[in-house]
């Protein structure tokens, strides 16, 4: 039997803890955001489908993220549709903007220092720093290239300063602030994982476009749970052998290769309230460059 490019990862997939939910964030943020933010159920299981996962599963995650406030239910006849709530868009965009194109931050030498008080704002003010991609040496301590954005949230309570260190010393720091260590082992095996289906689609036989679109959410799925725990840090406080940059490489080069084939899948089983998904924003195709 022909063990297709998907097996492995489809593999690692059941072998994880099952998190339907999360996969249905994925589908939303990467594919159908881009296309007007509202798709039919039966799209969904059709693509749940495909890596195995039940139609009642699938309702059953569908309901609680509506139940959470993440997406809003329609129905038009006996067809239900999900879109983005308003409570998910500004999130949806800070997560799009960081796993796609995140910004490359300067190093100036200087770290903008947090300090928070003892008192009951705390843990709002830790919350929005933990969010702005701060990291922590220390309790009540939180840390960011000078120049990076400061949330509102902690902008009353925190007291702010600015620091300079060495480039030595501020890598040192930087290694205590933020899990640099499980980032970049998250990188690892995300290459080790995909690597093998980025050779298969430069040499091997065309995917067809429902396992196009299969790999394409998988691969996002997948470098999502690294890239949003990175803090895109600039390279003189990372370690040297940082996989970041080759992971985010391999990730561009496999979504381009499956974009083309992903999006017709969705032209011929994405629907919306009024029919057809619409075209997807142009925006889509510049992502990872």
């Amino acid at each position: 039997m022909t063990i297709t490019p998907l097996e492995p990862i489809l593999d690692q997939l059941r072998r994880e803890p099952s998190r339907i939910w999360s996969i249905v964030i994925t589908v939303y943020g990467d594919a159908i955001v881009p296309r007007g933010g509202s798709v039919w159920l039966g799209t969904l299981t059709r693509f749940f489908g495909a890596i195995g996962i039940g139609e009642g599963a699938v309702r059953t995650a569908m309901s609680r993220l509506a139940a959470d406030g993440w997406l809003v239910r329609s129905r038009v006849g006996r067809n239900s549709f999900y879109a983005l709530a308003e409570k998910g868009r500004d999130t949806f965009a800070a997560a799009t903007e960081h796993i796609y194109n995140p910004p490359a931050m300067p190093w100036s030498g200087a770290f903008e220092l947090a300090i928070l008080p003892q008192n009951g704002e705390r843990e709002a003010a830790r919350a929005a720093l933990q969010e702005a991609g701060f990291g922590s040496p220390s309790a009540g301590l939180w840390l960011a290239p000078a120049g990076a954005p400061f949330p509102k949230a902690a902008a009353e309570t925190a007291l702010r300063l600015i620091a300079s260190t060495r480039d030595e010393t501020a890598a040192r720091l930087a290694a205590a602030s933020w899990p640099l260590a499980q980032t970049a082992e998250g990188y690892r095996r995300f290459i080790g994982l995909f690597r093998p289906l980025a050779d298969a689609l430069g040499t091997g036989p065309a995917l067809s476009d429902e396992d196009s679109f299969v790999a394409r959410i998988l691969l996002i799925h997948a470098y999502r749970r690294v890239i949003l725990r990175d803090p895109i840090l600039p390279p003189a406080l990372l370690p040297p052998d940082w996989p970041g940059a080759e992971a985010r490489r391999l990730c561009g080069t496999i979504y381009h290769a499956l974009l083309d084939p992903s999006e017709r899948w969705l032209d011929e089983q994405g629907l919306c309230e009024t029919g057809p998904l619409p075209a997807a924003d142009p925006l889509l195709r510049q992502r990872f460059e």
